[in-house]
Formats: C-alpha cells, structure tokens, sequence
C-alpha cells in the first residue's frame, strides 16, 4: 500500500481533468505544491473598472535602421475552441510595395488581447516549416491584458525572399470556467537598408543562402514541433542538402511540459521509491537535448528554466513575465564539420532527437541554416576529428522519510573538426562545446518545503583557419543558467493550502566573434504568497524584481524595473555605456568579463 501523500499534493487530482497543452502545465505535480500553474480570480471587487493590463518582458530594445519600415499584417484570429486542432494557416508574400528589396532588419510583432480567466498556452509560429517564435501567452484577468513580443527574425531573410505558408498552433479550451479568448495579430516590419549599405540578405555571415525545416509536417491537428514523451523516445527527420554548402548551423527551439515543465525540481527516483509515492515526476533534476547526425551525437542543449507565466505563483508574473517566457531562448550547433559526411552521397540524411531522463512532454524542432557557394556547383568536405566524453553523470542522495538533500553534477565536451573546400579555398572549422552543470536541493517539513540552487554553464566556440589575411572571425560564447528558489506551504485543512515561494532566475551571456564583444546579463528575484482552493488562486501576493544590462562596443542598454500586484514599482532605463550600475550579486568571472568591465561604476 502507498505510503500517505501529504495533503498538498491532493489538489493536483483535480487538475488531472484538464488536459490543454499549458505553457505551465496544470498535472502537477509534487510533495510540495510551489509548481503549479493557475489562474486567478479577481483580487478586488473594483478590479472591474481598471483599464486592461499590459504585459511584457524585459529585454533590450531592438536596434532599428532610420529608414521607414513596409510593415504587412499577416495574420488576425481569435484562439478560443484550437486545442487539438489544425494550426492557423495564412498565405505569406515578399513586401513588394517597398522602396528597396535590400532589408537591413526585419522584425516580427505579435500583439494578443485576453479578457476572462484561462491558463497560459504554448504556442508557436512557423513560415515555411521552419519555427520562428515560441512563446507562451500571458494569463488574462476581467478587465483585460494585452502584451507585444517583438522578435528580430532578419536570420531568417532567405526564408522570407519566397512565397510561403505561415502555421500558428495556440491550443486554448474555453468553457464555462476558463473563459479567455486570445485575439492575435501578427505583423512583419520590413526597414529597408540605406541606400548606401551593403547587401544584408542572404550570404553573409550572420544570414544564410537556405533553411531547412527540421519538424513535422502540415497537416497536423497539433503545432510542427516533435512530441518526446520519455527517455527513450527518439524523433527523427529526413533532410538532403544542396552539394555546394559551406557551412550549417542548427538552431534548436526546446519547451518542456506537463510532468517535466519544473524537470529542475524532480527528485531522485530512489526517494519516490523509498516514500513509496505515486504521481510524483522523478527522473532527478537534469534534462539534456541530444542531437544526432546520422547516429552520431553532433550536439547536446542544457536548456535555460524558462518560468512560464502560470508557473510557481502565477502572481509573480504580472505584469513583469519570467525570462524568456515571451521570446523563449534557441540553440545553435555548428555542424559545418560534419558537411563531409553530408556531401559524400548526395543522399538524404537522419537528425534525431532524444532527452535524456525525459517525462512527458518535451516539444522540439530545429531550422537547418545553410551557407552556399555561389561560384562553385559542388563543394567537398571532410571530417578530420570528432570526439564526445559521454554524459559524466551523478547523483548524491541523504534521506529520511519525505525529508533529504540531493546534490546533482554533470559534465560534457564535444569537439569537433572538418574541412571544406569551396571557391573560398579549404576552410577548416572546429567547434567545441562544453557543458557544466551543478544541482543542489533539499526538501524538509515533511517534504512540503522545498529549496533548489542550480547553475549550468555553456561555452561554445567556433574556430575557423583559412590561412589567408586577415583570418576570418572565431567565435566564442559563454552562458550562464541560474535557478534558486524556496517554497514552503500549509495545508488549511478546508480543501485549500498556502504556499510562499521566492524564485531567482539569471541569464548571463558573453559573445566574442574576432574583436567585437558583446555581453547580457539578466536576474530577476520575485516573491510571493497564494491562498489555493480547488485549482484557483484565491487571493495572494506577488512582486517581482529585475535588472538589465547589455553592452557592446556600439551601444548599450540597461533597465531596473520592479513590481507588485500588477503596478510598477520603479523603472529605471539607461543607454549609458560609462555610467550605470555594476550588479554584484550573479556576475560571473570569465574570459569574457562581465558587464561591470572597463566602466565607470555608479546608479542609472
């Protein structure tokens, strides 16, 4: 016979009953119930006369051309009754009523509306097979929100050059109870390069000549991207490429759901089975993407803790969204090394993907970035070097009862070497990644409390020798992924509980490509307290804490926003590269410095 549950975890038999894809899945989950996602009734009766609310991320503004932009609304429809349903089709084609067919930026702008109750969806958006946005809508309330996630999509130029068909799968179920109705509009900014500028489309180093779609076929009654359901489930696409390629590059889009949606806070299977319990999702806390060419590991992703805006305490998340929420981070792999192996049999070839301790759902797709050479009809290749470590991965336990502490590390190197010889000469490419990753977690109060500190970092570098003079660019980029959090909750013994949790989130990210460098560093504190009956937020508070810093040897941008209960507590936004705050308490030390380098320190 199962050993007792605690309390807390009773609730989420209600949730079992609804099944929607959410952003933060509403199946959860644990011992301790601070991963939840809900929506919330109405804090104040006079909630009802407030204009609506708007929502947003935080990140830097995009950097535009002065020239005016042609802008073409592709797409206006109303989400209500789509889970389960074929995506949202539109026709897309090339602005023609331009000045110039030269574009030096093109920007996608998603705007929605939602008023009612209903949780966060996942939703994505494809033109030509080929992903270009995921994200995760906001959580309305009765007066109304709104929310705009600008995208630069100019990597995607060749893409946007033809006629294509433009795919969005938002699953939403509106009913009695969950009434919002998402109304969407999507629109292409196409800002025309300066008449003296050089070509910026396809060809250069950041845009590529072609781009494969790596995901499912139209039609589908669901979004494009593969569905990996478990540690075994492998999905695979068949690809062929042109035979005058020089150089790809994968970009991997990765979302995590359901039982995994909080995968960084799952325990060691061993103490669900010592507790005997049942409905708890396990597996541990570490989740890697494995890419494979051929049979052949190319690639692994450590993904970023994406905190949807449903998720720990929906409150937290108004109007300040979690990082990444609105714009979900992607991840490149070079395979240019391998391109011999592409080009020997002008054959169609396998990518697969698989996550390791995987539960359900992951959704995963990738866009194939190819780089052709317009002098030559065929280009050859050879791989000169692979090597791959193997996943280094382990696991200390301590328990006693529904209380332990849990400390999880692992390690990984992939190093890769090819040459390819084009009208550019023979071109030697070695790409490196290695991957680090520490999990600390403890649960107390009989297993309703719960503390985790977790850090992946990720560096990355592509080294090119041409011999010729000047050498082309190397790159090098180093990532940080920080969660910490704590939650503690009460059982009110009515048929609801209350939970408090406080959750810091840090993306940091330095780029170096030859003499240029380019850093971000995002934290983000909240906390708050939530009153649950049933699978409503009764009442509650939520505040949230940011601070933003870019720089780069153009130009610079630094923001420090807070909130609390949807109202903005203090926004403060500098573009002063020398004068700015220097932030303590996440700044890593690296190759690449931090943004606190080479400036005067001092308040925005």
């Amino acid at each position: 016979m199962a050993s007792t549950i605690p309390s807390l975890l009773l609730f989420v038999l209600t949730l079992l009953l609804h099944p929607p894809p959410l952003c933060a899945a509403g199946n959860l989950h644990r011992t301790t119930t601070l991963f939840t996602s809900q929506p919330d009734l109405e804090l104040t009766s006079s909630a009802a006369a407030a204009p609506p609310t708007t929502y947003f991320e935080v990140t830097k503004p995009i950097p535009l051309p002065s020239s005016k932009p042609c802008s073409h609304l592709l797409l206006q429809h109303d989400f209500a009754a789509t889970y389960r349903q074929p995506p949202v089709l539109a026709d897309y084609t090339p602005p023609s009523n331009c000045s110039s067919q030269n574009f030096a930026k093109i920007v996608l702008e998603w705007t929605a509306t939602c008023k009612g109750r209903q949780f966060d969806r996942i939703f994505g958006v494809w033109i030509g097979g080929a992903e270009v946005l995921r994200s995760c809508t906001a959580e309305p309330k009765s007066t109304g929100i709104v929310w705009t996630v600008k995208k630069d999509i100019t990597r995607y130029y060749s893409l946007l050059s033809t006629k294509q068909t433009l795919a969005v799968y938002l699953g939403n179920i509106v009913d009695s109870t969950y009434t919002g109705v998402y109304h969407v509009n999507i629109t292409l900014h196409f800002y025309p390069a300066d008449s003296t500028a050089a070509e910026s489309g396809p060809g250069s180093d950041f845009i590529a000549d072609l781009i494969l779609p790596i995901s499912r076929n139209l039609p589908l009654n669901d979004g494009l991207w593969f569905e990996i359901e478990n540690s075994s489930h492998v999905e695979s696409k068949k690809f062929k490429i042109p035979l005058n390629t020089y150089r790809a590059v994968l970009e991997i889009y990765v979302s995590f759901h359901e039982n995994d949606e909080f995968w960084y806070g799952n325990p060691p299977n061993e103490y669900i089975s010592a507790n005997n319990l049942t409905g708890l999702p396990g597996n541990g806390p570490f989740r890697e993407v494995v890419v494979k060419l051929d049979g052949t590991v190319v690639g692994a992703v450590w993904p970023f803790t994406v905190i949807y805006t449903g998720g720990v305490n929906p409150l937290l998340w108004r109007p300040i969204t979690g990082i990444g929420s609105f714009d979900l981070p992607t991840y490149d792999v070079e395979i240019t090394p391998f391109l011999g192996k592409l080009l020997v049999d002008n054959k169609a070839h396998d990518l697969e993907f698989s996550v390791t301790n995987a539960l359900n759902v992951w959704y995963i797709d990738a866009n194939l970035h190819l780089w052709l050479d317009k002098k030559s009809a065929r280009t050859h290749g050879k791989l000169l070097h692979h090597s791959d470590s193997l996943l280094s991965l382990s696991t200390l336990s301590n328990s006693t009862g529904l209380d332990g502490a849990f400390a999880t590390n692992a390690t990984r190197t992939i190093l890769s070497t090819g040459v390819v010889t084009s009208s550019h000469g023979d071109v030697a490419t070695t790409s490196r990644r290695e991957l680090r990753y520490a999990n600390s977690m403890a649960m107390s109060n009989n297993g309703n409390a719960q503390t985790l500190d977790q850090a992946t970092d990720v560096d990355t570098s592509v080294d090119i020798d041409h011999h010729r003079d000047p050498p082309p660019p190397s790159t090098k980029v180093e990532r940080r992924f920080s969660i910490r959090y704590a939650s503690d909750n009460a059982d009110r013994g009515d048929g609801s509980y209350e939970s408090v949790a406080n959750v810091t989130l840090g993306f940091e990210e330095g780029v170096r490509r030859g003499g240029e460098t380019r850093r971000v560093r995002n934290v983000q504190g909240a906390e708050g307290s939530m009153l649950v009956r049933g699978n409503l937020v009764v009442r509650g508070l939520g505040s949230t804490q940011q601070e933003y810093g870019y720089t780069s040897d153009e130009w610079c941008y630094f923001r420090n926003v807070s909130s609390s209960n949807y109202t903005i507590l203090h926004d403060e936004v500098s573009r002063d590269c020398v004068y700015h705050r220097c932030w303590g308490y996440l700044v890593r030390r690296n190759s690449l410095g931090s943004v606190c380098d080479g400036v005067k320190k001092g308040p925005l």
